[in-house]
């Protein structure tokens, strides 16, 4: 490293993608350091995919315990401690923060606490502070969008949902994307009363349209409440606390002891004075970067959701980690494709997804593609009162019916999509899927006998 800078490397964030990027740089041997205003770990940890998923937990102990006695078990319900379910989440991502700093003092990773800023291409200011680099990495993440409208802010975001003390009896959810759906089938699953407002007609507009209609139906059979192409235009706050909702058809609907906007997120840059280093940004704020991950200015580099591209904590690491190995590794072409990406919703039930949707398949493909479909209700469902709907999509494509997307939704579809996953990226046809025998009895191997 030149004596010029303080560290070769500086990952500004310190969430999934600037730990990892640092973390690989160290195993090189470079001397790098991470820069966080907020907890270690990044939304996903603090206010994301980890406290998401253990509250997912606890909504699929409520489903669990509802169908118990369907098995035979005579179970009393004595009703549900929210506070008791929070308390556990908070220590376990306590835990994980604490072992973060651990983790970065061990791994000889300077540790910046304060808000970053640039001074120029090479140079941040933290807190009236200044720090050098050869490389800076840009991963700051994003933050919940609020409507500009009246009384906005009388409603909270998904921060504000796992700041919540007390479980709220009637929520209203503005939004239709993944953290809109999970919110409400966590809600409703615990006992609360959930009304899901949607700017246009459907759930999870970019989804294939398969999971969209089998997602809604499940969602109006748990008994939430759908308001479909409805757009909030004003929040009133009544003299008892309760939320009043007045949406552009007149209509208005009051009762609500919590609204949660869930309506997208923008890019966390504000303050961060990119203009200072050059940096160019999109029309919507997104830090505009190519394949490798590089910037306009040639040492400073962006990843993770700041960039807009596939947000996602596991595309965050896998491209730091890229990144550190082509910088300090001399692997010269190394890069993420962002290609084939498998995600999953926690919805309930949940859904799996990876590759082409059938829509997006037919605008590339045109005639070339086959579809390959099926719905049913699993075993453990066909035994329970609650028939939940499994279903299951193929999108192939061409004379070998190379297998180009596949869709799931429907109990353990989470946990299943990885496998396949990995088949359809080394390019799997449906022959090599129909090749493979089936795992019986599992909703899974719905996947490899389809006809």
């Amino acid at each position: 490293m030149s004596k010029k800078y303080d560290y070769d490397l500086i990952a500004v964030g310190g969430g999934s993608g600037g730990l990892s990027v640092a973390e690989r740089a160290a195993v090189y041997g470079m001397k790098a350091a991470v820069v966080e205003s907020g907890e270690m770990g990044g939304t996903c940890v603090n206010v994301g995919c980890v406290p998401k998923k253990i509250m997912w937990y606890g909504a699929n102990m409520a489903h669990s315990l509802s169908n118990a006695r369907d098995y035979g078990f005579s179970i009393e319900q004595n009703g549900f401690n929210w506070e008791h379910l929070v308390t556990k989440r908070d220590n376990y991502i306590a835990g994980i923060n604490e072992w973060y700093h651990t983790y970065l003092e061990d791994s000889n990773i300077a540790e910046i606490n304060g808000f970053a800023s640039f001074v120029d291409a090479h140079t941040l200011d933290v807190d009236g502070k200044r720090y050098t680099a050869k490389h800076i990495m840009v991963s700051p993440g994003t933050k919940p969008m609020v409507p500009e409208i009246p009384g906005a802010e009388h409603g909270i975001t998904s921060d504000g949902f796992f700041e919540l003390d007390e479980q709220p009896r009637q929520v209203a959810i503005v939004g239709s994307g993944y953290i809109a759906v999970e919110l409400a089938g966590v809600l409703k699953a615990l006992g609360t009363d959930v009304c899901l407002y949607l700017r246009k007609e459907h759930v999870l507009r970019e989804f294939d349209a398969m999971l969209r209609e089998n997602l809604l139906e499940a969602m109006l059979d748990q008994g939430i409440d759908i308001m479909p192409s409805t757009q909030i235009v004003e929040v009133r706050k009544e003299e008892d606390g309760s939320l009043t909702l007045i949406d552009d058809k007149g209509h208005n609907s009051s009762g609500f002891d919590q609204l949660v906007w869930a309506i997208g997120r923008d890019p966390n840059t504000a303050g961060m004075k990119l203009d200072a280093a050059g940096i160019e940004t999109d029309d919507q704020g997104y830090i505009i970067t190519d394949l490798y991950q590089q910037t306009n200015v040639d040492n400073i580099f962006a990843l993770g959701d700041v960039t807009g591209r596939a947000p996602l904590t596991p595309v965050a690491i896998a491209a730091a980690r890229r990144l550190a190995d082509r910088l300090y590794n001399n692997q010269t072409d190394r890069h993420l494709d962002y290609q084939l990406i498998p995600t999953v919703v926690f919805s309930h039930p949940p859904i799996g997804t990876v590759g082409l949707t059938e829509t997006e398949a037919r605008d590339k493909h045109g005639e070339a593609v086959k579809i390959y479909q099926t719905r049913f209700t699993a075993m453990y469902n066909a035994m329970s009162r609650h028939k939940v709907k499994t279903a299951m999509k193929l999108v192939c494509v061409g004379a070998q019916e190379k297998v180009v997307g596949c869709h799931i939704i429907g109990p353990g579809s989470d946990e299943m999509l990885q496998g396949f996953a990995v088949a359809i990226r080394m390019g799997a046809t449906k022959k090599d899927f129909d090749d493979t025998v089936a795992i019986h009895p599992t909703s899974s191997e719905e996947l490899v006998t389809m006809r």
